[in-house]
């Protein structure tokens, strides 16, 4: 059997255990994951998606068609499918990660590189949550490969980079620089434009202005409500907060043992190998760092999330340090040295993230919280005591948290389902959490008093499921 067959045989079966998992450990979208279903579904009604409304999380346009597209063929079951969207994505960003890292450095490096990026427990929980970072790294990372794999490859590593740049717009930067690659001079040539390249280049860009400007009226409105919304949630932003930011931001993504990996593996690269091929994770660590930056200017949050292109980059270094010692003769005395410290490094990694950080109890208790709120929510909301009382008003939930997930299970409007932290309905019906994680979860949040998770006076209990109360008041 070849090697692209065997390696074909390899994704098709971690596809199928992904598949499995997915099935077996239910989960379900985030806040803006929910949101995207809601504004893809509001588009097949034939209305434009609400991205106004208030507390909305930023709309991205390719994740707005992808909710419209999975709400067309699967239904309710959206929902879970954007799950498994996001897990296979991860899958094909380790993929490339694999390819990319052979190219750069050598085939044990990029495998190692693909199994630390996939086993991330951030990344999974990102994937778990339907969070569109997820895709958009395996569209950048596919292009990467891509590009290390034949220079100036083109048009199919600038498609990949607009269809990235409608999920997230720092990929704009990376296709501008690819432009500026194909384009630059070389080999006593002059500069060549490469205008259809330019074009698709563009087309990311123009495309976002354009969705925002019909949906809103407003062509700048991601800038402007991504920048009203950090300071309305008290987030960490400006620039003088980047660099402590940027440190934690990795640090959160890759935990500290495996930064640390990356560090020691950057540091064989630079001595031992001295920088070769590293055209393609250079430009990548750069622009990502680049965008981070450039949020911090823009007075944009500075959320460890927006770092994962950086801190994915670093999972190559990480994986040098792990399996480089590969590349080595079978007699050099260095080769099993290496990877007897190699051995040891990985033990102590996998003793620091199991007993110190308790990463598995962590994700598991993370994700058995969020199902456990999903079921109670569904169960209150087909409740008949609370069915038969919403046409007395809105349902209102404490705060903003869990209003698209709500409006998702009802097919309501933004009129139907309502945060009381921004106003509250007389009648209608309204959901109250209770103990402790629940509470403090959904029931508070930032800038929003503690008496929204009560129900007003003339409300009356109606139904209680898990950590929800209902409550309803009509005329």
């Amino acid at each position: 059997m070849s090697g692209a067959r065997r390696e074909l045989g390899w994704i098709a079966g971690l596809a199928i255990v992904a598949l499995a998992v997915w099935a077996l450990l239910r989960s379900y979208p985030n806040y803006d994951a929910y949101y995207h279903l809601v504004w893809g579904r509001e588009i097949l009604s034939g209305s434009r998606p609400g991205i106004e409304v208030p507390d909305a999380p930023t709309a991205h346009p390719l994740y707005v068609v992808l909710g419209a597209l999975l709400a067309l063929v699967f239904g309710e079951g959206a929902e879970r499918v954007l799950i498994l969207v996001c897990v296979l994505s991860l899958l094909a960003c380790g993929w490339a990660l694999l390819r990319l890292g052979r190219a750069v450095f050598g085939t044990w490096p990029g495998v190692a590189a693909a199994l630390l990026t996939v086993l991330a427990p951030t990344l999974l929980l990102y994937a778990a949550r339907g969070y569109v970072d997820i895709p958009f790294l395996a569209l950048v990372f596919w292009a990467a490969a891509l590009e290390a794999g034949e220079r100036r490859r083109g048009m199919p590593v600038m498609v990949l980079l607009t269809l990235a740049g409608l999920l997230r717009p720092e990929a704009w930067l990376l296709a501008g620089l690819y432009w500026l690659w194909c384009a630059w001079p070389r080999d006593g040539r002059r500069f060549d434009p490469q205008p259809a390249l330019l074009a698709v280049m563009l087309a990311a860009p123009v495309l976002w202005v354009a969705f925002d400007w019909w949906a809103t009226g407003n062509p700048l409105h991601a800038v402007s409500s991504t920048g009203a919304q950090a300071e309305a949630l008290g987030r960490e932003r400006g620039l003088a907060n980047v660099p402590g930011a940027y440190l934690s931001g990795l640090e959160e993504v890759l935990r500290l043992p495996l930064l640390l990996l990356a560090l020691v593996g950057l540091a064989i690269e630079c001595v031992w190998r001295r920088g070769r091929r590293l055209e393609v994770p250079a430009a990548l660590f750069a622009a990502g760092t680049a965008a981070f930056v450039g949020a911090g200017v823009a007075g944009l949050a500075l959320l460890p999330r927006y770092l994962t292109v950086p801190a994915v980059t670093l999972t190559l270094f990480a994986g040098l340090a792990l399996a480089g010692w590969t590349l080595l003769p079978g007699d050099d005395r260095r080769r099993w040295r290496w990877a007897a410290v190699a051995g040891v490094a990985l033990v102590l990694g996998l003793v620091y993230a199991v007993v110190r950080v308790d990463v598995p109890r962590k994700v598991h208790r993370e994700l058995a919280f969020v199902t456990g709120i999903h079921d109670d929510l569904v169960s209150t909301l087909n409740d008949p005591a609370v069915r038969s009382r919403l046409g007395c008003g809105p349902l209102s939930t404490p705060n903003f948290r869990l209003v698209p997930d709500a409006r998702w299970l009802l097919d309501a409007s933004a009129s139907e389902v309502v945060a009381r932290s921004q106003g509250r309905p007389r009648t209608g019906v309204a959901l109250v959490f209770t103990g402790e994680r629940a509470a403090a979860r959904y029931g508070r949040a930032a800038g929003v008093e503690e008496k929204t998770n009560r129900a007003d006076e003339g409300f009356r209990e109606v139904a209680r499921h898990g950590a929800i109360t209902a409550y309803a008041a009509c005329r």
